[in-house]
């Protein structure tokens, strides 16, 4: 029988209900459980497609092509599980689901209600998602009290007599705020927060304290106490320097044993954590740094390249160093001193984004990285960036976009795909998921790589004009990877610079803590070979 865990939020949101569901699910895959987290949003947008990055963060896209909350790359990094469109359940699903299914009859004529109807259709995407799986982690979005979580709320109350209150556990994760005038932890708002979940029906099993200080037994009673939980079953999250830490920091109180407990499956032994305390133990000694210049469009909302700063934070530990993000606006670039914005960076990464704004200034980003022999990393539009400055700049193609040509008399280097062309609709509609890449013998993404054939995910509507193919290759800018299954140009890599390399997907979904991906982990340690050179001058 599979097991399920609802996590739910309290007092504030942006707690950390995701990173306390990725830290569970570490936690009991290491002990030998299957396990599925799924993210359910109470947001109406269908997924986070066409969500603003400046509002929602970054875009996490899965294997089979959903755009999804970033929660999810979160649980994919922990876990390290390649999950599906199906681990999002978003409000925006759940009611255009009802909703098709009542314009086709498929409720007999009866009334459609939020209650059975939109709680039923809740539940049952609760149950797809467990299917095979021994337990299921399903983080509710939002706080408690928020209106627009009530459904969901009352689904999973409901959900007991589905599968047996045995077979549930309720985890809520609160804020214990710490008052500096009296010098105080307070535990009123967390009483609050569970008063309105078992207002709602729903007791919770156990609570996790969200601190900036520790939360001491005597508190912990307390919480206990008035919320009628046994207090070995209230536990903290203090703020850490690493969320890769929180999985050990939970353990280590025994977190994962009484929710075992209470859902009667074995908590013989310890869960396998060798390699991940082997990577805490590499952050903890690690001597160096470099600095690499983040040149995007929302630098100012840190979640919005969340990917893209944990792949770093990755390849980092992997060689040893401290990797320090300097984020450079777009725009700035575009009417101001390049080389002075961009002298302290000792790599350059431009990450994916759509749009014209901010495009000029990360030309010129990769104009400088070029010509400065900077290791240049360019994912998505970065590629395309590096493609357009190498056209203008070394093949004398002034107008090397779509969007500066009529398509119809001239063929951009850069252009909108063909099956784009006609589509009006923003939502979901682009080149989405994973797909192959065929990488070519010799090239440095082959030793990179380390095999022929490697599968990406991807998020784009633009791509490399193949017609210029030879044309680039001549000039020193060599196709690297294609798509063996549409011929679309993937990797290309300037063989003329010690490491400057864009490709059309976005590897940094595919990061782990424990497994670098292999291109970021080799950017590093360009960027740190040609750093210590330079030092020993």
């Amino acid at each position: 029988m599979t097991k399920y865990i609802f996590v739910t939020g309290g007092v504030v949101s942006s707690l950390g209900k995701g990173i306390t569901a990725a830290s569970l699910g570490v936690l009991m895959k290491r002990r030998g459980y299957k396990v599925s987290i799924i993210k359910m949003d109470p947001y109406i947008n269908v997924d986070a497609g066409a969500m603003s990055p400046f509002q929602h963060g970054e875009v996490f896209v899965t294997c089979d092509g959903a755009e999804t909350d970033l929660d999810l790359g979160h649980y994919e990094r922990f876990i390290d599980e390649a999950i599906k469109g199906e681990n999002s359940c978003t409000s925006g699903k759940v009611y255009s689901a009802v909703i098709q299914r009542e314009r086709a009859g498929g409720y007999n004529g009866s009334t459609v209600q939020v209650i059975p109807h939109i709680t039923n259709e809740i539940q049952d995407r609760i149950e797809r998602v467990g299917k095979g799986k021994d337990i299921v982690i399903a983080e509710i979005g939002g706080t408690v009290g928020d209106i627009e979580g009530l459904p969901y709320l009352e689904a999973i109350r409901q959900f007991v007599s589905r599968v047996g209150r045995e077979n549930i556990l309720y985890c809520h994760v609160t804020l214990i705020p710490y008052i500096a005038a009296s010098g105080e932890l307070k535990t009123k708002p967390t009483q609050h927060s569970v008063n309105e979940l078992r207002r709602i029906g729903i007791q919770p099993d156990i609570i996790v304290c969200r601190s900036q200080y520790p939360v001491g037994e005597d508190l912990r009673e307390k919480i206990g106490l008035f919320c009628s939980v046994a207090p070995d079953a209230v536990f903290e999250a203090t703020d850490a320097d690493t969320i890769y830490r929180i999985p050990v920091v939970l353990h280590t109180q025994g977190f994962d044993k009484a929710v075992l407990k209470k859902l009667q499956l074995s908590s013989d032994g310890e869960p396998d954590m060798c390699d991940w305390n082997d990577f805490l133990h590499k952050y903890d000694t690690i001597k160096g740094q470099i600095t690499v210049a983040l040149v995007g469009k929302y630098t100012e909302i840190k979640d919005a390249y969340l990917s893209v700063n944990e792949a770093l934070f990755h390849a980092g530990i992997a060689n040893g160093v401290k990797v320090k993000v300097f984020p450079v606006e777009a725009e700035d670039l575009e009417n101001g001193d390049v080389c002075e914005i961009l002298k302290c960076a000792d790599a350059i990464l431009v990450p994916g984004g759509f749009g014209q704004r901010g495009v000029e200034g990360k030309i010129k980003a990769a104009k400088y990285a070029r010509e400065k022999k900077i290791p240049y990393f360019g994912i998505c539009l970065g590629m395309q960036v590096a493609v357009i400055e190498f056209a203008r700049s070394v093949l004398g193609i002034k107008d090397a976009t779509s969007v500066e040509m009529d398509e119809k008399t001239a063929d951009p280097v850069i252009y909108l795909m063909e099956e784009q062309k006609n589509i009006t609709d923003i939502g979901g509609t682009s080149r989405l998921g994973a797909y192959p890449c065929k990488i070519k013998e010799g090239s440095k993404a082959a030793d990179i790589y380390g095999k022929p054939e490697i599968e990406e995910r991807h998020r784009h509507r633009f791509e490399f004009n193949n017609k210029y193919v030879k044309e680039f290759e001549n000039a020193g800018m060599r196709v690297a990877g294609v798509c063996p299954t549409g011929g679309q140009v993937e990797i290309m890599e300037n063989t003329k610079h010690p490491w400057m390399i864009g490709v059309q997907f976005h590897p940094e979904f595919l990061s782990r803590p424990v497994k670098p991906h292999p291109l970021f982990k080799d950017f590093v340690a360009a960027a740190l070979k040609i750093k210590n050179k330079y030092e020993e001058r």
